[in-house]
């Protein structure tokens, strides 16, 4: 009962640090851009050229964020992220021109990658052992409030300061909240390690051969969903009005965050005893599905709620897939270093996602721009299905030895 109690506060603790962290460092992001680029007299779109540039970097460091939780031990990386991510949120609020703008956005996804998800998720893989998986379950609700929060919150706070004061308020929540929860967690880390050894769940039995192919696939699965997401989720209100729902786009829009929590909900009551691999399948065959959905269906407003639903249900699933899939094939074994690999590839695409489609937005239109969304989505349905397929227990494969 102690350990289950401890357990619960360690995961509500990183919930916190979550949401501030996702707050702060991604989803004020949007909010702040128009202010940034009015003051450094820049186009808006230079900005989200930064945001680009910053994924990009983010992607590249993750790997090695990834093993070196590994290796010292994910409370000890997301303390020192703590601290980096209040630096990279300070020069971001220090800026003085477009360049060192730049420079602050690059460092703010730097810091990402190591107090993010992927970070959070091998902690707990280090700290929770059986109760690893449906962990990952509860931490993706708790922190999936973070746009619920911080969107509103961003805007309240530029009506009464400006774009500066607003980083470095940002930069104190992350020196002033997360860093102590940080180290909290690290002392948590270490009761953890002295605990006797439990039994926990052994990974699926593959070969070292078809377990290489299986990392590959995940990798480009998890990189395809990156892509589609974020195209869609850059341009969902501008494409909702080019499709011709007007200002019913905004409120259609907002069903995102609320479809996204109760997937993870209805996960949590009913999807516990599902293979990660069949979740996996089932959260990407959302994304055609939804697409091809408003394709068909625009301009009508409940199809538009229909893909919102649909489409929000599938990238709430996500979440929890991007970390329970690797551990439930693979293991706690190099975790970290896997999930930094799948970051690696998902942030790669998804940097180039929002350029993309504004550009095809622009020369074939929304609904064939829709098809070609929903045709990446449909590569990313055939390419679970295979990970599905090559780890079905009942394939005749012997474990690595």
């Amino acid at each position: 009962m102690a350990d289950t109690q401890s357990n619960a506060g360690a995961i509500w603790a990183l919930g916190i640090t979550q949401i501030i962290g996702y707050g702060t460092l991604y989803y004020s992001f949007s909010i702040l851009a128009p202010n940034v680029a009015g003051d450094l007299q820049v186009p808006v779109e230079w900005i989200y050229g930064c945001i680009s540039l910053a994924l990009l970097a983010g992607g590249l460091v993750s790997p090695w964020a990834g093993g070196l939780a590994d290796r010292v031990g994910a409370g000890r990386v997301m303390s020192a992220g703590s601290v980096g991510a209040a630096a990279a949120l300070a020069t971001c609020g220090l800026a003085g021109n477009a360049m060192a703008f730049l420079t602050g956005v690059i460092l703010v996804e730097l810091a990402s990658a190591f107090v993010l998800y992927s970070t959070a998720f091998a902690f707990l893989a280090q700290t929770t052992g059986s109760r690893a998986q449906r962990s990952i379950t509860y931490l993706t609700l708790i922190a999936g409030f973070a746009s619920t929060i911080f969107w509103p919150l961003t805007t309240w706070l530029l009506e009464a300061a400006n774009w500066q004061e607003v980083y470095f308020l940002f930069a104190g929540l992350n020196l002033a909240v997360c860093l102590p929860l940080h180290l909290l967690l690290s002392r948590f880390a270490r009761i953890a390690a002295g605990r006797p050894p439990e039994t926990v769940a052994a990974p699926m039995p593959i070969s070292v051969e078809n377990g290489n192919l299986v990392f590959v696939l995940i990798v480009l699965g998890f990189s395809l969903a990156g892509l589609v997401s974020a195209a869609t989720l850059f341009h969902m209100v501008p494409m909702l009005g080019l499709l011709g729902l007007g200002t019913a786009g905004v409120w259609v829009a907002s069903l995102l965050g609320p479809a996204q929590v109760a997937s993870r909900l209805i996960n949590m009551a009913f999807g516990q005893n599902l293979p990660a691999t069949v979740l996996a399948v089932v959260s990407a065959v959302t994304m055609p599905l939804a697409l091809g959905a408003l394709a068909l269906s625009a301009p009508s407003t409940t199809g538009a709620i229909a893909f919102a639903v649909v489409f929000g249900i599938g990238s709430g699933l996500f979440s929890i897939v991007s970390g329970t899939l690797p551990l439930a094939i693979f293991g706690k074994a190099g975790f970290g270093k896997r999930l930094g690999w799948i970051g690696m590839g998902r942030l790669g695409l998804s940097a180039l996602a929002p350029f993309a489609l504004s550009i095809s937005l622009g020369t074939i239109g929304p609904e064939p721009s829709l098809w070609v969304l929903a045709g990446a989505g449909t590569c990313c349905v055939a390419v679970f299905a295979e990970v599905w397929r090559r780890c079905c227990p009942s394939r005749s494969v012997m474990p690595a030895r």
